[in-house]
């Protein structure tokens, strides 16, 4: 054993929503440790759409100023269905403080986010550092063991936070009951340059038959492109060469089928997510709390999963500071948690409902279901009042919400701690 670090608050796993948490509390002056696994952020990243919501949230925090260069927005999204636009969207419709869906790397973004830390004297960022079991009293959690560079050590804390993903290993380690619901399909990832032919602003989905891909503008001057495969699906696949994917490119989007070829050239140059979402029924046991892809795994549909986890951490920041404050601080905790749930829970499920119909939809085959998809689509298309209810629904409830009651965020310094 190294030592010992004790705090108010332990994160585990330094993606969006823990960094978003640690910055949101330090700035309610509680200290707050951040484990995290990875020496730097520049791994590779899939959510790299950020939802309106988010958007506006990290703009509040003070989180964009300097990153502008590094982000794109989405003013338009687009549905082909056999070769024919079914539905189109224009963010610029919605007036809303930030209407537009914004392409933001995930790298920078957490690069900023501990920088922004970093300048708060109850922040720490523990980077190369696991998390290998939780420290006990009773059935209360009370902080972490870790392993660092330097060995073995604890974190005592009142509050253990599991922000560590979609595989939560905290979770696992904390005896919360959660069923995984393996969906029927898995994604291949790869990026490729933009067509001249297409504008950088336009998220478009294509969808032939039982098959559909996500071709998604991207910094500085790309294209994220994502397509579905049958469950488990990825061997088969790349048993017939690389050619097999340019072929499915060619069916879907043949405006890249060029960039493809030159940028894809063996099955290394992608990438694969196994899709499934994770249903937890209890998201808190005394002196731990799940947020984030641990408590509600959800589908790439929609770029849903980075706007969650971000507001989960705005949430139960608001929830947990002036719980620790409290003369019960154990009991006042417990309420908070439970209530972080109770106000969470429902924008999730609804979200997550909204991504299995649209798994459903997209996986329609034959000539029939088809032409049923098209009309749906179709129907939204040409009513107005109901095309904005249904993207208010997806991109706009926190900005909707703020409406009728402000939405609380830490104050953002105007100077440097210190200064």
């Amino acid at each position: 054993m190294t030592g010992a670090v004790q705090a108010q608050v332990c994160v585990v796993g330094g993606g969006p929503a823990g960094l978003t948490l640690a910055l949101e509390l330090a700035r309610r002056s509680v200290s707050v440790v951040v484990v995290e696994q990875s020496a730097r952020f520049d791994r590779s990243f899939r959510g790299e759409s950020i939802s309106p919501d988010s958007v506006w949230l990290l703009e509040r925090m003070g989180i964009l100023q300097g990153l502008r260069e590094q982000t794109l927005e989405t003013r338009r999204m687009e549905i082909t269905d056999q070769g024919r636009t079914v539905l189109r969207a224009d963010f610029a419709d919605f007036d809303r403080p930030c209407p537009f869906p914004m392409e933001l790397p995930q790298p920078p973004l957490l690069e900023a986010l501990a920088a922004q830390g970093a300048q708060l004297p109850g922040f720490r960022l523990l980077r190369r550092t696991t998390a290998t079991a939780l420290l006990r009293d009773g059935s209360t959690v009370t902080g972490v063991r870790c392993k660092g560079t330097d060995g073995e050590f604890e974190i005592s804390a009142a509050l253990t936070v599991a922000a560590d993903g979609r595989f939560s290993k905290v979770r696992e380690m904390s005896g919360l009951r959660y069923e995984k619901q393996p969906l029927e399909r898995d994604f291949v990832w790869f990026k490729v340059p933009r067509p001249d032919v297409w504008d950088g602003h336009t998220y478009r989905v294509r969808i032939r038959g039982a098959r559909h891909g996500l071709f998604i503008p991207t910094v500085p001057d790309l294209v994220r492109v994502g397509f579905n495969i049958p469950k488990g699906g990825l061997k088969e696949l790349r048993a017939q060469g690389v050619g097999a994917l340019h072929a499915r490119m060619d069916e879907l989007a043949p405006e890249i089928s060029a960039q493809v070829r030159t940028a894809v050239t063996t099955w290394s140059d992608t990438s694969m997510l196994d899709i499934f979402t994770t249903v937890v029924p209890r998201w808190s046991r005394p002196g731990l709390v799940l947020i984030g892809d641990a408590a509600h795994t959800l589908t790439p549909v929609l770029g849903q999963g980075v706007n969650h986890a971000i507001t989960d951490a705005a949430v139960l920041a608001r929830m947990v500071a002036p719980a620790l404050r409290a003369e019960d601080r154990a009991a006042a905790l417990g309420r908070a948690t439970s209530r972080f749930q109770e106000e969470r829970e429902a924008p999730v499920a609804r979200a997550r409902a909204l991504q299995l119909r649209q798994e459903r939809a997209f996986a329609l085959s034959g000539p029939l279901p088809v032409l049923l998809r098209r009309a749906a689509y179709r129907l939204v298309n040409a009513s107005a009042p109901l095309k904005r209810r249904i993207l208010s629904g997806i991109y706009y409830p926190l900005q909707e919400a703020d409406r009728v009651r402000p939405f609380d965020v830490a104050p953002v310094p105007t100077a440097p701690a210190g200064v």
